[in-house]
């Protein structure tokens, strides 16, 4: 009987011991845990350790209030020029509220999924198709806005909506391609004709610089030219200046010779004659000579005949 004893002992220690380590639960970094009392709402745990009475203490929901991402199946959607299309959206909520999230409604992804298609038909049912596709942050905006304000009630906060795919009818992208292409050949048009047009303009300007470059070296090369024969009349001049200068000191040293040897003044006026012949070179037709030279010039004249005239008669 005192075994049993014991072993009844032993039985019932690891009950109380399983039942104490049961109680002790550890709730996890962004975690929360929502927690009844006889069927009843008793507290929102948070991360850390904690202690639940047994059996009349239970542990409704285990919540993760990290940000979590809901892809939706595309929704049919009626555009307002009556275009029937179709849209898959991306939701990002997070969970603010543990004990109202628990409470707030049944299922809460569905029902954020029912309300993303209504909120998205009545904003696309106000857009025509063409503002639907060029209108996506708008849409975005509306919407998020739209279901922040219904999930509140839920413990629910959305973050961000996405419209992810917007699918038209195939005869709509169709038509849509073909614009496409028409604005691609359309660009591409005016690209050749600026590309063709400012081909045009660099030849001609080119042309243009080519035609004022040789003027500007045929007018360079007529500056040089008259440059170059202006040096070379100068130095023909200077030449010739130079040539008639040195036969003129000549002939006056000529002459200085004969006044130092003794020559009359007779000899002295016969060599400045010749000086003068000598200058003018057969260049000048007229030569004008000074009043004295000229009646010595006549009086050697006049003995030159009277001698003629004495040999004739001998």
């Amino acid at each position: 009987m005192g075994g049993f004893l014991s072993i009844l002992g032993i039985i019932l220690l690891f009950v109380v011991v399983g039942i104490i380590i049961s109680c002790i639960k550890i709730v996890r970094q962004a975690q929360a845990v929502v927690v009844e009392r006889l069927g009843a709402y008793q507290a929102t745990w948070e991360t850390g350790l904690h202690l639940k009475l047994p059996i009349v203490d239970r542990i409704a929901r285990r919540v993760d209030l990290k940000e979590q991402v809901v892809d939706f199946a595309p929704q049919p959607v009626i555009t307002k020029d009556n275009v029937t299309m179709r849209i898959d959206t991306v939701v990002f909520f997070q969970i603010t509220d543990p004990k109202l999230f628990c409470y707030g409604v049944a299922n809460p992804i569905m029902a954020i999924e029912n309300l993303t298609a209504t909120t998205l038909r009545n904003i696309i049912g106000d857009l025509e198709l063409d503002q639907t596709l060029t209108s996506r942050e708008t849409i975005n905006t509306k919407m998020r806005s739209s279901l922040d304000v219904a999930t509140d009630p839920w413990g629910i906060k959305v973050n961000r909506v996405e419209l992810k795919n917007i699918l038209p009818p195939a005869a709509i992208q169709d038509a849509m391609e073909k614009q496409m292409k028409a604005e691609r050949e359309r660009r591409e048009a005016i690209l050749r004709a600026e590309g063709e047009k400012k081909s045009t303009v660099l030849v001609a300007e080119g042309q243009k610089e080519a035609v004022i470059l040789d003027a500007e070296a045929e007018k360079q090369a007529a500056i040089l030219r008259a440059e170059a024969q202006k040096e070379r009349m100068i130095r023909e001049a200077e030449g010739e200046a130079e040539a008639i200068q040195k036969v003129q000191k000549a002939n006056a040293d000529g002459i200085m010779f004969l006044k130092e040897a003794g020559a009359d003044q007779a000899v002295l006026t016969i060599k400045s004659l010749e000086a003068f012949g000598k200058a003018a070179d057969g260049q000048a037709t007229k030569i004008i000579i000074p009043s004295e030279i000229q009646g010595i010039a006549g009086l050697v004249q006049s003995m030159s005949e009277i001698a003629t005239k004495d040999k004739s008669e001998k």
